[in-house]
C-alpha cells in the first residue's frame, strides 16, 4: 500500500542527530490492547513524501543551550503586553472559546490537513500497537508536514525544533523579532520565522498568528499548516485558540483556561468527585478572616493565575495570615516582566510593569503533607497511553523551592498506582483526550491529591528524564498529537538507566564566589550536565532572606534509582557553586 503526501513545500529540514541514550516501579504503560496490531510489515505499507534534491543544501545545526540573551531596557519595554497577560491574567483578552455550533461550523467549512488525509487511508489497527514498527510509522507520517512552533522559549527549548526537524517535519517559528530562534532559519533547522509584535495585547498577538498560519503555502516554501504546537507555558491558550479556529487537532480552550486557574482545577476536579483540598478564594481583604475560618491552618497561599513560584507561601496559624496575605499581594503588585521572566522589579528599572492587568485574586487551600511526585502523561483517543512518575524531594519551605528529583520512583508500587490513577482522571476531568501533561501530586496522609495539571511537556530535565529512563520522546509525542497522530509509545518492561537530577537552591545570601568546581563537576562519570544558573560575582538570595536563588542544573544517572539519588545527593553537599556571605 502505498500513501502520499501532497507537496508541502521545497524546504528540507537539516538532519541533526538526537541524544537518544539508552527495585520496584509501576509500568509507565497502560495494559496492552486486545486485538491491537503487534508488528508492520514496512515493505507492505511504503510512504511516499515528496522532497527537494538534498543537493540544494542547507547550513548543520549546532547545538546551544546558553541562557537567554538580555535585552536592553528599551527592548524590555515593548515586547511583553502579552507576556503579562499571560502570567497574570491568563487568558486576557484571547477571544473566548467557540460554541459547539461555532465548533461543528468550522469542522464542516475547513478541509482536512495532508496528515489527516493520509491517516483516513489506513487500515485500522495499523497506529494501535505501541511497537517500535508502530512508532517508524508514526514518523513517517509526521515526516513532510507543516508545523507551527507558537513561542520559541529560551535558548534551551533548541533542541525542541531539532528534533522537528530530525523527524523532517516543516517548522515554521512565530516569534517577536528580536528572538534568538530566528537563527535556526540560516542554519537550515526551520522554514521560515514570522514575526508578531509582542508588544500587543492578547487579542492583537492572536489575530497577526492566525494572519500568519492562513497564509502558508503560498510561498512553495512550506504547505499549508498540519498542526499547531508549543512548548512554552504562556502560549498554550492562544495555541489552543488558534487550533480551534482552524479545526486542526488540539486542546480545548476551556480546558486550558481550567488547567490554568488554580481555583478553576478544584472546582472541576470536585465536580468530577476526585479529592480536593479544602479551599477559598480570596478576592480581598475582607475575605481574609473567612478563608481562614473554612480552610483551616496550615495552609498555602497562592495567586489563583499562574505566577511560579511567586506569591506562593505557607501559613502556619491564623495569626500569620492577614500579614501573610498582604506580603503577597504588595509582592504580585510589584511584579515586573523581564526578557520573557516573571521577576520582582528592580530599583534600577528594566522590565514591564504587570500591575495594571495582574488578577490580585489569591487562593487559599489546606496544606498538603506527603511526599510530591511529577506525573508525566500522554493522552491519546481519550485515554492514557504512557504515565511515568517520578519523586521529587522536600521543597524548600515556606516558599515550595524544588529540592530534587528521581526517576523511576522509588515510592511502594501501590502508592505510585494511586497517584498515576489520579493524575489521569484529573487530565480528564479538566477536558483533555489527547496531547503530553506534566501533572503534580502529592500522596498525603488522607491520600492523593492533585497539585496541578500542565497542559504541555514538562520543563527542565523532564524530557531528558524520560527519554534516558523509558526511551520516550515527549517532543516527539508532542508532536504526533499536534498532527492528530495517535500516540502509542513503546515502552520497556524496565528502565533503561535511572536519573536524578535537582536546581541547587543558595543556601546563605552573598556572593557567588566561582564556577570551577562545577565545570570539574561536568566531567566526572555518571553526570549527564552541570550547568550554571549564576555567574561568578553574582549577588544570590538565601531561604533566610526570600525566594531562594538557584545556582546551577545537575542532572546524573545510575544503574538504579536510589543510587543515581545518592551521586545526585553527594555532588550537592560539595557546593559546586560556593557562596560566601
Amino acid at each position: 500500500m502505498q500513501l502520499k503526501r501532497q507537496s508541502e513545500g521545497s524546504f528540507l529540514p537539516s538532519p541533526t542527530p538526537t541524544r537518544l541514550t539508552s527495585t520496584s516501579w509501576a509500568s509507565p504503560a497502560p495494559k496492552a490492547t486486545p486485538g491491537a496490531a503487534t508488528s508492520i510489515d514496512e515493505h507492505h505499507f511504503d510512504l511516499i513524501i515528496e522532497e527537494i534534491d538534498a543537493s540544494r543544501g542547507s547550513l548543520a545545526c549546532q547545538l546551544d543551550t546558553d541562557g537567554g540573551r538580555q535585552l536592553n531596557r528599551g527592548q524590555q519595554a515593548t515586547r511583553s503586553r502579552f507576556e503579562v497577560e499571560q502570567i497574570l491574567a491568563s487568558p486576557g483578552s484571547l477571544p473566548p472559546p467557540l460554541s459547539t455550533d461555532e465548533r461543528e461550523r468550522v469542522i464542516r467549512t475547513i478541509l482536512p490537513t495532508a496528515t489527516h488525509q493520509m491517516l483516513a487511508k489506513m487500515p485500522p489497527g495499523l497506529l494501535s500497537a505501541a511497537s517500535s514498527e508502530s512508532q517508524a510509522l508514526r514518523r513517517k507520517l509526521a515526516k513532510g508536514s507543516t508545523m507551527v512552533f507558537v513561542g520559541a522559549g529560551l535558548p534551551g527549548k533548541r533542541f525542541t525544533f531539532e528534533r522537528a526537524a530530525a523527524l523532517g517535519i516543516k517548522v515554521v517559528i512565530v516569534e517577536h523579532p528580536d528572538s534568538w530562534s530566528k537563527v535556526l532559519v540560516s542554519e537550515g533547522v526551520v522554514a521560515k520565522f514570522l514575526t508578531v509584535d509582542m508588544s500587543k495585547g492578547s487579542d492583537a498577538v492572536y489575530e497577526a498568528t492566525l494572519a500568519h498560519i492562513r497564509a502558508l503555502g503560498s510561498d512553495g516554501l512550506t504547505g499549508k499548516a498540519d498542526g499547531i504546537a508549543t512548548f512554552v507555558e504562556l502560549s498554550v491558550p492562544l495555541v489552543a485558540r488558534l487550533c480551534e479556529t482552524l479545526g486542526l487537532p488540539g486542546h480545548r480552550p476551556e480546558a486550558v483556561d481550567s488547567a490554568r486557574n488554580k481555583h478553576s482545577t478544584r472546582a472541576c476536579l470536585k465536580a468530577a468527585g476526585l479529592p480536593t483540598p479544602r479551599n477559598y478564594l480570596i478576592k480581598s481583604a475582607g475575605e481574609v478572616a473567612k478563608a481562614g475560618q473554612l480552610v483551616g491552618f496550615p495552609a498555602v497561599l497562592k495567586p489563583a493565575s499562574g505566577a511560579a513560584s511567586l506569591g506562593v507561601k505557607k501559613v502556619e496559624t491564623a495569626g500569620e495570615l492577614a500579614a501573610t496575605y498582604k506580603e503577597i499581594v504588595d509582592e504580585l503588585s510589584t511584579l515586573v516582566v523581564s526578557s520573557g521572566a516573571l521577576v520582582k522589579a528592580d530599583p534600577a528599572g528594566g522590565g514591564v510593569d504587570a500591575s495594571n492587568v495582574i488578577d490580585l485574586s489569591v487562593l487559599m487551600e489546606q496544606y498538603l503533607d506527603g511526599p510530591e511526585v511529577d506525573v508525566d502523561v500522554i493522552m491519546s483517543g481519550g485515554e492514557y497511553q504512557y504515565a511515568a512518575v517520578a519523586d521529587n524531594g522536600p521543597t524548600m519551605e515556606p516558599y515550595f523551592n524544588e529540592t530534587w528529583a528521581v526517576c523511576p520512583s522509588l515510592l511502594p508500587k501501590d502508592t505510585q498506582r494511586q497517584l498515576k490513577a489520579l493524575s489521569i482522571d484529573s487530565v480528564k476531568a479538566l477536558g483533555f483526550s489527547s496531547g503530553v501533561f506534566h501533572v503534580e501530586c502529592k500522596m498525603t496522609s488522607t491520600g492523593p491529591q492533585l497539585i496541578e495539571v500542565n497542559a504541555r511537556m514538562g520543563g527542565g530535565q523532564v524530557h531528558e528524564t524520560n527519554l534516558r529512563c523509558w526511551g520516550v520522546d515527549l517532543v516527539e509525542e508532542t508532536l504526533f498529537a499536534a498532527l492528530g497522530i495517535p500516540a502509542r509509545p513503546p515502552v520497556p518492561e524496565q528502565p533503561h538507566t535511572a536519573v536524578a537530577y535537582c536546581y541547587v537552591n543558595a543556601a546563605i545570601s552573598g556572593k557567588v564566589q566561582g564556577l570551577s568546581k562545577l565545570e570539574a563537576v561536568a566531567k566526572r562519570p555518571g553526570v549527564v550536565w552541570a550547568k550554571p544558573l549564576v555567574k561568578a560575582g553574582a549577588q544570590v538570595v538565601g531561604p533566610a532572606n526570600g525566594l531562594p536563588t538557584w545556582l546551577c542544573d545537575l542532572c546524573v544517572t545510575g544503574a538504579t534509582a536510589k543510587q543515581a539519588l545518592a551521586h545526585l545527593q553527594e555532588l550537592e553537599a560539595e557546593v559546586p557553586v560556593p557562596v560566601a556571605a
